[in-house]
């Protein structure tokens, strides 16, 4: 790790000093748990009780002033990365590890290397102060790598038993999203089974932004993504503006959720922005999507302006009433018919085998795609059998079948402009980014947080922080557990509990912003140019949160501020 080898924003960031609440800086062997509420899952708790019951039922707790003399002890806590990156999780570690170190100079903290693979293989590292020290405030996972590994047989349960035995392993760290936390939960749950003295702690990590509740305001790494993407498509905004002449087609990340895309559009003001909930929620067919957005093209036509930004979650196929039935036919069957798909060489082979096997209904809506896309409906799949729905280009879909219903219009004389359309995949992109000020003060906040839930004995929490809105100063650190955000939900034909994922909320505050809005911004040309992430200079451009955070902390304020008002009643 030669210094090199780095840029000289890498060399400027090392100087960045995190923030964070003073409750985080202080002696751990001064700071206790308070219970804050009684946390329960809003669903299935009878069914979630069965698999839990160990660890169902915890309060969420918050960090207080008190007395906890085990703090001290020196401890031997293991970390793992899961799932895709997100920028600052280089600084949950070394948030941890600061943790650990202050406590107790000889405790150690073991990476695992590439996720839960790692940990299943007792492939790890001690990780020391000089590396560390070297990746804190990047972005990437590249300090211990990542994978996608899940924990779900007793083969792999034995496995890692045998690893944290071996390890002398007191405490293990999962960074992860919703299935990565639902793998906490589980090791959680067996530990506290099988009296082993052993604690578990998540962290919220996702650049979807699909892992939150009424106690996680945010997952880690969506504050910087969505600024990266933004900035991006602010940029492709100007440009598209400057030459008058192009339609943008800007597929974004959001496999299960639009909460991407919806920033994005509350940031850039783009013509149209599609938003998968609502979606499905008015059970929009995919015949109506097109039509109102031939309608828009068509009307910004007449006034010369035969360009436009589209804003298209990735997710948007599962959500679209034909194509998720589509889906959900060919998931259903995979096994089935895979064994018979590798014998047949030809899309129209394919096809003409699937012909009795699928509804009438999934049928028509194949026959209808492109063959590239059918291809992709047909042959993308994970390691589960499930359609690679990242993978399949709908905005190339869109631009298809948007074209040919144009031509039908100008046909009929009621279109009279050109389209010329571009497609664009912005995801990647925003992963690894230098964490933004936010994530990155955000992200060793959470590591410290980790620390202090494990130094007072938790298990089977989630770490969190609130009051994400106000200077970092004030937020507040804790934790809630995870079995209340867990849901029943049929995962290879059986219902198991999983943490929930958390869907844009067409009740609240961001939706309804974005939803009073866009009809301006669909017939006008008012595009916002956020530019590039600023890491120094004014608080207003370097500390910037997101506009979700803020509609959502500004909605939250004003509902307190009322609930407050009618209890003086």
């Amino acid at each position: 790790m030669s210094m090199d080898s780095i840029s000289l924003l890498q060399r400027a960031r090392y100087d960045f000093q995190p923030k964070i609440p003073e409750v985080l800086t202080k002696d751990a062997a001064t700071i206790q748990l308070e219970n804050s509420s009684l946390s329960l899952p809003p669903r299935d708790e009878q069914k979630i009780r069965e698999y839990y019951r160990e660890t169902i039922g915890k309060p969420a707790v918050v960090f207080a002033d008190g007395s906890n003399p085990a703090a001290g002890r020196k401890r031997r806590c293991g970390v793992l990365l899961s799932g895709g990156q997100a920028p600052g999780g280089h600084n949950v570690i070394a948030g941890l590890f600061d943790g650990l170190q202050a406590a107790n100079a000889e405790s150690e903290l073991i990476g695992f290397h590439g996720g839960a693979g790692g940990l299943l293989k007792c492939d790890y590292e001690i990780l020391t102060k000089e590396k560390v020290d070297f990746h804190r405030n990047t972005g990437g996972f590249d300090i211990i790598g990542s994978g996608r590994t899940k924990i779900e047989t007793d083969a792999q349960i034995e496995a890692t038993i045998k690893t944290v035995e071996k390890l002398q392993l007191d405490s293990l760290v999962i960074v992860g999203g919703d299935d990565s936390n639902t793998n906490a939960a589980l090791l959680a749950e067996v530990f506290a089974q099988r009296k082993l003295p052993m604690q578990v702690i998540g962290v919220p990590k996702t650049i979807d932004g699909d892992l939150k509740n009424d106690h996680i305001e945010t997952s880690f790494g969506f504050d910087t993504s969505t600024k990266v993407y933004a900035s991006l498509i602010g940029d492709l905004a100007r440009d598209t503006k400057s030459s008058g002449k192009y339609w943008n087609f800007v597929k974004l990340m959001g496999r299960s959720a639009s909460h991407i895309a919806l920033e994005c559009a509350l940031q850039i003001h783009p013509n149209i922005c599609l938003i998968g909930e609502e979606i499905k929620a008015k059970n929009m067919s995919l015949k109506r999507i097109l039509y109102d957005i031939c309608q828009i093209i068509a009307h910004r036509a007449e006034h010369g302006e035969n360009f436009g930004v589209i804003l298209i979650p990735e997710g948007i196929v599962e959500f679209i009433p034909e194509t998720a039935n589509l889906i959900a036919e060919l998931n259903r069957n995979w096994k089935e018919y895979e064994h018979v798909f590798t014998a047949l060489t030809t899309l129209e082979l394919k096809k003409k085998w699937l012909y009795t096997k699928l509804s009438p209904e999934a049928y028509h809506t194949l026959d209808q795609l492109p063959a590239e896309l059918a291809e992709q409906f047909l042959g993308l799949r994970d390691p589960h059998g499930n359609i690679l729905v990242s993978q399949i280009e709908i905005e190339k879909l869109f631009i298809t079948m948007i074209r040919d219903y144009l031509e039908g219009m100008t046909g009929a004389g009621t279109y009279k402009g050109s389209f010329a359309p571009l497609a664009e995949f912005y995801g990647y992109e925003g992963r690894s980014a230098f964490p933004s000020n936010f994530d990155a003060t955000y992200c060793y906040a959470l590591g410290k947080t980790a620390f202090l839930l494990i130094a007072n004995g938790a298990n089977g929490y989630l770490a969190c922080i609130k009051d994400l809105a106000l200077p970092s100063e004030q937020w507040k650190a804790g934790g809630v557990p995870l079995t209340m955000m867990m849901d029943m939900e049929e995962r290879k034909g059986e219902w198991v509990p999983v943490i929930a994922k958390s869907l844009v909320d067409l009740n609240g505050a961001a939706f309804n912003e974005f939803a009073r809005n866009r009809d301006k911004w669909a017939l006008e040309t008012c595009y916002m140019h956020p530019g590039p992430v600023q890491y120094f200079g004014p608080d207003e451009l370097c500390n910037r949160i997101t506009e979700t955070l803020r509609l959502e902390s500004e909605e939250k304020r004003r509902f307190e501020a009322w609930a407050n008002i009618a209890t003086k009643r």
